[in-house]
């Protein structure tokens, strides 16, 4: 059991976490609003009523507010076009840059998270095949195969991928089948049969296979983290359609609040500080992964086509981009005070959704 002291470090360590995570979103906002020479009259952190005024920035207020579930930047003239030089009054191209720029500076954080952690920890080798898991009562346990050991052949084909050597296994379901190792800087060969009717969550050979992790330079680890940055958000955007096709369950695609996020956030830390325990030198990429997770989340979420987030304020340039026909302010205002409303009583629900039924992780 953790003491008092170490749940109030971790849940502080948390949302500074979370903190730099908003405090990114907003500053991309910032920045492009800068960019296009926009007055940015406050930048809060969490929403209004005001705590407290930190510091001053130019003409820029930074602030502390009592609603902590987010932050945001006030540019000048948001929601007026009459304010000459403030935001609604910008060229629409302009606008919809600044409202861009927060979600892309998440994604870009995720891309650099993703990154860093595949230079520290290392990318798995794709090429070589590595045994991750014997099952008891298997024909691997059988044949005398450990967790560790690099399938180098199978019926004397060298072995170049997981999928090569699984179409092998089931293309001799019944019949007995070769295998070369490396154990080490030992060698061997083995025989085995795969099943043809395994147990329940095991497979024909009785094995689950990985790949074993190389190092990787900042360069080479780039890709990598794109391609998995790409596969979070593809997988943010394709969930409402997976949840209808009931491809996933409504447990596996639920939301999450900041209690939810804390609950993931204390399962990924504890398991860091086990291998930091166990190895000194090991590097908290758990926890690394989940903020990069988090920070893709950020951006595509604020993406979607909802009133008051970033997307909904893009669906509303549309008609101005494509047919230079602007939608009243006032209708466009209304709007996003209903959205923004909906929102916080959404996050509201969700909280209490993650207090009633927490988050567990298998």
């Amino acid at each position: 059991m953790e003491t008092l002291l170490a749940t109030l470090i971790r849940i502080l360590e948390f949302v500074l976490a979370l903190g730099v995570l908003i405090f990114l979103h907003e500053l991309g906002h910032y920045l492009f609003a800068k960019l296009f020479k926009i007055e940015v009259e406050e930048f809060g952190f969490g929403f209004p009523p005001r705590m407290l005024r930190l510091f001053k920035l130019g003409e820029t207020e930074f602030t502390l507010n009592w609603i902590p579930f987010g932050a945001f930047v006030r540019p000048k003239g948001e929601n007026d076009p009459d304010v000459p030089g403030g935001m609604a009054s910008a060229n629409p191209w302009q606008r919809l840059m600044i409202l861009f720029g927060g979600p892309l500076l998440n994604l870009v954080t995720g891309v650099l998270l993703f990154s860093l952690v595949y230079t520290l920890a290392g990318a798995p080798d794709l090429s070589t095949v590595q045994i991750a898991v014997v099952n008891a009562n298997s024909p691997a346990e059988s044949a005398g195969l450990l967790p560790g050991d690099v399938i180098t052949a199978v019926q004397g084909q060298p072995v170049t991928s997981s999928q090569q050597l699984t179409t092998v296994i089931y293309d001799n379901l019944g019949k007995e089948i070769s295998m070369d190792y490396r154990r080490g800087e030992q060698t061997g060969s083995v025989t085995a049969t795969p099943r043809e009717k395994p147990p329940e969550g095991e497979g024909a050979l009785g094995i689950v296979m990985g790949s074993p992790l190389v190092k990787v330079s900042w360069a080479q680890s780039m890709p990598l983290a794109v391609q998995d940055t790409l596969q979070q958000a593809r997988m943010i955007i394709t969930m409402p359609i997976m949840l209808l096709s009931g491809e996933v369950s409504g447990d596996q695609a639920r939301f999450v609040g900041p209690k939810g996020m804390y609950d993931i956030y204390q399962m990924v830390r504890t398991e860091d500080r086990k291998d930091e325990q166990n190895n000194a030198t090991s590097a908290p990429v758990r926890t690394l992964s989940l903020l990069a997770t988090i920070s893709v989340a950020l951006g595509i979420t604020n993406l979607l086509p909802i009133p008051a987030l970033d997307g909904g304020r893009i669906l509303f340039l549309l008609p101005e981009l494509l047919f230079r026909k602007r939608v009243p302010a006032r209708y466009e205002n209304m709007v996003h005070l209903i959205g923004f409303a909906t929102l916080i009583l959404l996050m509201i629900v969700i909280t209490a959704q993650d207090i009633i039924n927490p988050i567990q992780l298998r």
